[in-house]
């Protein structure tokens, strides 16, 4: 099974409410699709987001990265040669994570198709059965308050909560949400790196001493702050999750060699896909860490790569964080991960399964 050709398209899909955050606020996903052909007549999918504000990619630049630089590598290379074609594409170029990983995934697609076995099988085996939480966009108190109770009667038992906008207003967000989801859900706060140091503290201390029992806090401070990560890692109670200040295994072992966070967020569009997001996974086992695996504004194409890996290192990676496809108005892939609500499951399918994209526009 040899590569042929490396096509593009463009999938949008409405989300169910806008996804608002401290950095942005988004009303549809529009992600760049990568369609991986060979010589047998498989195709393997792969998908990435333009997400400028934390990896630096556009639809442009993923684009122009596949084209340019990692599909005329990739071009005649044998899909049974896995591990040399992962170094192909983690060496084409610098950064570009985004390009990467949706080249990577497709790849890992057509590696399970290959052998005839759904992908999880093939790194390691699992239970094909996890659950994800939500995300609750930071906006008014009165509607965060609405999401959180309609999540939790939609059967979600844990809820991704944004804050960062206002530390007073963050405050109060959490304290009502904690009040009227009761003992129903756990709470996990994501500040996208919205707060300094010592305002992450202030926040905390306020929110223990007030009896709100939190899960974890996502990325309190600037990703490139890992002294301040450490400074609130080392002064709360709560469990301390580094998202946007890990991209790849060496900012893994830096921050665990610093002690600057408790748990790590693993996304493939950060990480450049599947290979180094083992590798991610298993540096933090030999240290005992935990991990959560993420993603951005993504559909059930790339998250399904996120769901095997997630299933394969359950292990280690003890948290998902997996809702995407749940905040699209709906699913435009046929076969593939079924999601539903906060279940999320695999078939029996080879490689992700992925029979058909519906709406994908040319490129």
């Amino acid at each position: 099974m040899k590569i042929t050709d490396i096509r593009f398209g463009m999938l949008r899909v409405p989300l169910k409410t806008p996804f608002k955050t401290a950095l942005r606020t988004v009303d549809k996903v529009e992600d760049i699709v990568v369609m991986v052909h060979t010589d047998d007549g498989h195709v393997g999918y792969g998908e990435a987001p333009a997400t400028a504000v934390i990896t630096g990619d556009t639809h442009g630049s993923i684009v122009d990265a596949i084209r340019h630089y990692i599909a005329p590598r990739l071009i005649g290379q044998d899909i049974a040669d896995l591990n040399r074609i992962t170094k192909l594409i983690q060496g084409t170029m610098e950064k570009n994570t985004s390009a990467k990983a949706a080249v990577e995934i497709a790849v890992y697609d057509l590696w399970g198709q290959l052998y005839g076995a759904p992908l999880y099988k093939l790194l390691g085996g699992g239970d094909p059965v996890i659950t994800t939480d939500i995300t609750i966009s930071v906006d008014y108190i009165d509607k965060m308050v609405a999401d959180s109770i309609a999540a939790v009667e939609r059967g979600f038992e844990s809820l991704k909560i944004k804050v960062g906008k206002d530390i007073g207003v963050d405050i109060e967000r959490v304290r009502a949400i904690y009040a009227a989801v009761e003992d129903r859900a756990l709470l996990r706060l994501d500040a996208n790196q919205g707060w300094t140091a010592k305002e992450a503290v202030y926040a905390l201390h306020t929110l223990e001493d007030a009896g709100v029992r939190l899960e974890l806090v996502e990325q309190p401070v600037k990703a490139r702050d890992l002294e301040g990560m450490r400074y609130v890692t080392e002064r709360v109670h709560t469990p301390i999750m580094a998202d946007e200040s890990v991209f790849g295994p060496a900012e893994v072992m830096e921050l665990i060699r610093m002690r600057a966070a408790d748990i790590i967020n693993i996304k493939l569009m950060k990480t450049g896909g599947i290979s180094n997001a083992i590798r991610i996974a298993d540096i933090a086992g030999l240290y005992g860490i935990e991990c959560m695996i993420g993603c951005m504004l993504e559909t059930s194409i790339s998250v399904a790569a996120a769901v095997h890996v997630a299933v394969a290192k359950s292990d280690v990676i003890t948290k998902v964080d997996l809702d995407g496809p749940s905040l699209c108005a709906y699913d435009p892939v046929d076969g593939g991960v079924n999601f539903n609500e906060s279940e999320i499951s695999i078939s029996d399918a080879p490689g992700l399964g992925i029979r058909e994209i519906r709406g994908l526009e040319p490129l």
